[in-house]
């Protein structure tokens, strides 16, 4: 039998009663240890975020990680889901209330870590940094820059007051929590580290916090801060710890990130990483007594229009949908196989005579028999009121985030040749006196197109933009929606147009009316109901369609693209109905309906 892990008999005898109740434990650093109520303390946590999350579910994937062996939760927090409009804060509705989430961690016998920004990464959205910044022509972001920092101040502030009672000093179960993420893989404003830290601080957080890079010296040195943990992205050896006690000495290290998958963009092959590797990592920090944190134990999905994107080498690289992650949990909470592996590694090391706790039972999901589609409006026929603009500016100058523009102008001069568009973030659709001609695709670098000759004398160009997930990792994360620079025809700069705004959330979707739809034109929307005795999670197929985004009874599923890998979108039970339910389509490309259905599983 192999030495006890303290972390687990702490954590299996002490808090699995007492940390449902208020009693007030303490967690602190002595030296290069975690210490919990006075002992020695190894956190094992999961990552999950509860954004990613039907909050209906958040117990049972908390107890999923409880019952593969974690006795800690870790979780970010986006800014820019709490803080969808400038100045408003929501943290009690569905899965935005984080008080509701750690609370039924504590009640679980869990120990919560947060990690709350302001920028998260996570490939979220701009890395969780509200889009509303972007409005400013020359904002610096994750700096010391005024404007940056009254708006992060603001959110934290706000965050603070809901944290606060949460903490293992007030009898909650909050032991630690994160400044900033991987802030070494971009800049080394100390000042704005140490600002942020007390920020927290000055307004109630008194718990200890940490800071998270990658384990190499210029990261370590940018990015840690004095007196606080270091954690590593990953520490997956003994040299990554030395050097992170070498370089941050006198407080614990340990692996804040230890990846079990890997995120997928669209247009890869599904990230599917080996487990020889995780499973060696984590048996070195298992026999080492080290702590570590698994990112992520589960996934969870990017609903809506909530995906990022990264700029690694290949150009824009956007993100899919599913936050499945090839992790311990799937997308849909059942265990994969990989959380088999890591249950009984992590559970071979608890002491004789306990055991990890009973796997739940998986959530149901069923199948949906094909759905009969029908055109049902198009975009065209629900034109908003449109603005002038001399040039095409970006999405957020109209303070929409993602969604999509249409930018319309009469062509003078030049009438035909080469369209170039610069920097076009992220897809178009475009059209001459209402003919589809073509795309661009920032992915694929195709950003000009050419204009045939046409017997119109004043013709009409029409460009349909979609704006993607904003960047979320490294250098590029400045990163504007739409056209974002200019149009030319054959180096002729096209002036004054007419902009017509589609974000697609839940007020514009509100608007929309059934139509006749030129079945010619591109731009389409597609209904469709099916009738269900019994709801149950599904995964809507995409199979039959292009390019879009789908809604079901109202809620927005994401984004579906046809060159994969993912073809289905999640849906859960609590978005669907007994008796009559509806999906909605919205495809750039298909002109004709095609039937839709209701799948088990990913794929």
């Amino acid at each position: 039998m192999k030495r006890p892990v303290l972390g687990f008999l702490l954590s299996l005898l002490v808090t699995g009663l007492c940390i449902a109740q208020t009693a007030t434990h303490s967690f602190l650093f002595r030296n290069t240890e975690f210490i919990l109520d006075g002992k020695p303390f190894q956190v094992i946590s999961g990552e999950m975020h509860p954004a990613r999350i039907p909050a209906e579910y958040w117990r049972q994937r908390i107890q999923m990680a409880k019952a593969m062996g974690c006795n800690s939760i870790a979780a970010y927090i986006f800014w820019n889901y709490h803080e969808v409009n400038e100045g408003k804060y929501d943290f009690t509705t569905w899965n935005r209330n984080l008080a509701g989430f750690v609370k039924i961690a504590q009640e679980e016998g869990m120990w919560v870590i947060l990690r709350p920004g302001p920028y998260v990464c996570a490939e979220w959205d701009f890395g969780g940094i509200p889009s509303y910044l972007l409005k400013i022509p020359d904002i610096k972001v994750r700096c010391m820059d005024p404007r940056y920092m009254k708006a992060a101040t603001n959110y934290m502030v706000a965050l603070a007051k809901v944290i606060k009672p949460l903490q293992i000093t007030q009898g909650g179960p909050v032991i630690m929590m994160q400044v900033e993420n991987e802030y070494g893989s971009y800049g080394n404003d100390r000042k704005y580290m140490e600002t942020l830290e007390k920020t927290w601080r000055d307004n109630g957080i008194t718990i200890p916090f940490f800071t998270g890079d990658g384990p190499t010296t210029y990261m370590l040195e940018a990015g840690s801060l004095p007196g606080c943990a270091s954690g590593l992205d990953s520490g997956s050896d003994q040299g990554c710890f030395d050097l992170a006690y070498k370089i941050n000495p006198g407080v614990p290290v340990f692996s804040s990130e230890t990846y079990p998958g890997w995120l997928t963009h669209w247009g890869e092959k599904w990230a599917r990483p080996d487990t020889t590797d995780l499973l060696k990592e984590v048996r070195f920090l298992m026999e080492t007594n080290k702590s570590f944190n698994l990112y992520v134990i589960h996934g969870g999905s990017n609903f809506g229009f909530t995906a990022g994107a990264n700029s690694g080498g290949k150009g824009y690289e956007p993100d899919i949908t599913s936050y499945d992650y090839d992790s311990p949990i799937t997308e849909q909470g059942t265990p994969a196989p990989k959380y088999f592996a890591l249950r009984n590694l992590i559970g071979s090391y608890l002491p004789a005579g306990i055991t990890l706790p009973a796997i739940p039972q998986p959530i149901p999901s069923t199948e949906i028999p094909e759905i009969q589609m029908k055109a049902f409006s198009s975009i065209w026929n629900n034109l908003p009121h449109p603005i002038p603009s001399i040039q095409p500016r970006p999405f957020e100058v109209y303070d929409q985030n993602q969604g999509f523009i249409l930018y319309k102008t009469t062509l003078v001069g030049h009438k035909n040749g080469t369209l170039k568009v610069t920097e076009i973030h992220d897809y178009a659709i475009v059209f001459l006196n209402g003919k589809y001609i073509g795309k661009l695709d920032r992915r694929e670098g195709i950003n000009t197109l050419q204009i045939p000759s046409s017997d119109v004398k004043d013709p009409v160009l029409e460009i349909f933009v979609e704006g993607m997930g904003h960047i979320n990792f490294a250098q590029e994360i400045i990163d504007r929606k739409g056209i974002t620079d200019r149009v030319t025809l054959n180096g002729m700069t096209l002036m004054n147009w007419l902009v017509y705004m589609f974000p697609m959330d839940e007020a514009s979707m509100s608007l929309l009316i059934p139509s006749a739809a030129d079945p010619g034109k591109p731009g389409l929307f597609f209904k469709g109901s099916f009738t269900l005795t019994n709801p149950e999670d599904t995964y809507i197929d995409m199979t039959n369609y292009i390019k879009g985004v789908v809604w079901v009874n109202g809620h927005n599923l994401g984004r579906y693209w046809e060159i994969g890998p993912q073809k289905r979108l999640y849906c859960p039970a609590g978005w669907l109905k007994k008796g009559e339910n509806e999906v909605l389509v919205f495809d750039l490309h298909q002109t004709e309906a095609s039937p839709v259905s209701g799948k088990k599983i990913l794929e």
